[in-house]
């Protein structure tokens, strides 16, 4: 998928993280960098970032992670996923890196990192595991992934 497709889905497949304003930054096979512009929507009491927005960031970040490898598979659902709030965010804009450890025939598992725009350090990690349904596996072999079949 390219970052425009990629992005068209977000928006229009899961209009509440799609209306989050959610930029593409980077995609490749098996990983993803997304940058979620800063709205005062997304400030909580205490001047930070609420954690819902972030949660939603890392979960559309691993589903593009996954869609790089599968291809338009929009059926592809969390099962399950971790966060770890690491530090306070100031309110800025906030960028998730996430990347697929590993990719089955019916599961993927992969990690987020969060950071706050301009600092090195995360502010959240987390980890979680897609469902993949059945699908055309040419996708995958096109992509160029060389992970494990077994999942």
């Amino acid at each position: 998928m390219s970052r425009e497709e990629l992005e068209a889905l977000i928006r229009e497949g899961v209009p509440l993280v799609g209306s989050f304003g959610i930029v593409i930054d980077s995609l490749g096979a098996g990983s993803i960098r997304l940058r979620l512009p800063y709205k005062d929507d997304f400030v909580r009491p205490g001047g930070t970032v609420t954690g819902p927005a972030m949660f939603g960031l890392a979960d559309v970040a691993l589903y593009g992670a996954v869609l790089s490898l599968i291809g338009r598979v929009e059926l592809a659902v969390t099962t399950s996923m971790t966060i770890n709030f690491l530090r306070r965010p100031p309110p800025v804009a906030i960028l998730a890196e996430a990347r697929i450890l590993k990719l089955g025939k019916r599961l993927a598992y992969g990690e987020v990192l969060i950071f706050s725009e301009g600092d090195p350090e995360p502010v959240a990690h987390a980890t979680g595991t897609y469902s993949i349904p059945p699908h055309d596996p040419v996708a995958v072999m096109v992509s160029g992934y060389q992970g494990s079949e077994a999942g």
